[in-house]
């Protein structure tokens, strides 16, 4: 079912709304489609639209805040795989088997000079500003899309010029490559956002992290508190001002031991929540209450385990003060190739049946990917 954003903001909110939200939020993974096919499913099974998932149309606000540089260059490309060059002079590499995201396997930024190279490309121009897409985003907005901005993460950006193990030794021995960078994001990203906020309501301000793993964060409370918190605080203290609702961060992995440090920054929504590596958003709303809204969370490893496992799991993530708002019931990532079509089907079914939607119909189809 498709969501008007006055009720899509008002559930992550935490305000009153008619019912609880169940979505799809990455779709499967690559080969999955493969596997459902043989086992008898329907086209409007492999591509989601009969499950009737429920989304909210997103609406891009017309301000370009990150990199900006020549597109990628393809390099080599076979049936299996493909090599390019992308706007960094970085190789990537993408298994068209297993994979959508081509990995780096070189970064262009060791220290403050080669940083000072590629800064240009992270500074504001006025052409970031599209006025065409503000003024879509403005009709958008009237049709009950919602409207987000989006600002690069404060570590994803440095990982992807530097690689992880540079970057987080950059905190330590490289500080002031680490604040002019964060510096110039922060800058561009006012900057571009500023004016297009006095032109329509931007609604989500959005930020692309996985600065975690199963172990832990990347980066801890003093790096936060440090190097991160005044350029999230800044770009989202001023857009709070002018009406801005939420402030969400995509990252995987256990950031447990950051939460309250993430709400300092601003950030008031989380995905996907992954409980593999020890999230468990029932956990998080007894620690944080209404300070955290989250999407996702259900184990997407039960779906290859027994019928009364995923009903389980699905009891106790859809638990009543779970549906009181601030949650959108989803996945924790994408399918994973090697869940059976019918588990699939149980999951959805069961899931609608807990949160007391209507069952599945042929006259309702629906799914859009919900992480923006």
């Amino acid at each position: 079912m498709r969501w008007h954003r006055d009720e899509y903001l008002a559930l992550m909110s935490f305000g009153q709304v008619s019912r609880p939200m169940f979505v799809e939020l990455f779709g499967p993974l690559v080969g999955l489609e493969e596997q459902w096919r043989a086992q008898g499913a329907t086209p409007e099974e492999l591509d989601l639209t009969a499950f009737d998932w429920d989304y909210v149309v997103p609406c891009r606000c017309g301000g370009q805040t990150g990199p900006i540089g020549p597109p990628p260059t393809v390099i080599e490309e076979t049936a299996e795989h493909r090599v390019e060059r992308d706007m960094f002079g970085r190789t990537l590499r993408l298994d068209k088997r297993t994979a959508t995201i081509p990995l780096p396997s070189d970064f262009p930024v060791k220290n403050m000079d080669d940083w000072l190279r590629l800064k240009p490309m992270f500074q504001f121009v006025p052409e970031r500003i599209d006025e065409n897409q503000v003024r879509r985003a403005q009709g958008a907005r009237d049709r009950g899309e919602i409207v987000v901005a989006g600002i690069p993460g404060a570590f994803d950006m440095a990982r992807e010029l530097m690689g992880e193990e540079v970057a987080c030794m950059a905190y330590y021995d490289q500080p002031e490559l680490m604040h002019d960078l964060l510096s110039t994001l922060c800058d561009t990203a006012l900057r571009t956002l500023e004016p297009i906020s006095r032109q329509v309501q931007i609604d989500q301000l959005s930020v692309h992290e996985d600065f975690a793993g199963r172990s832990g964060p990347l980066i801890g409370p003093a790096q936060l508190r440090d190097f991160v918190r005044p350029y999230y605080r800044a770009v989202w203290d001023m857009l709070h001002d002018r009406g801005c609702r939420i402030f969400q961060i995509d990252t995987d992995g256990n950031v447990n031991s950051i939460l309250d440090d993430l709400v300092a920054c601003g950030i008031n929504s989380m995905l996907p929540v992954e409980p593999a590596a020890g999230m468990d958003p029932v956990a998080v709303r007894h620690r944080l209450g209404n300070a955290m809204a989250m999407l996702g969370g259900i184990d997407k490893h039960v779906l290859r385990r027994s019928p009364a496992d995923i009903r389980r799991e699905l009891e106790y993530k859809m638990q009543p003060r779970m549906r009181k708002g601030g949650m959108v019931f989803g996945l924790d990532h994408r399918i994973p190739n090697g869940t059976p079509l019918a588990s699939y089907r149980y999951y959805v079914d069961t899931g609608r049946e807990i949160l007391g939607l209507p069952p599945r119909t042929p006259k309702r189809r629906g799914w859009r990917r919900m992480a923006f």
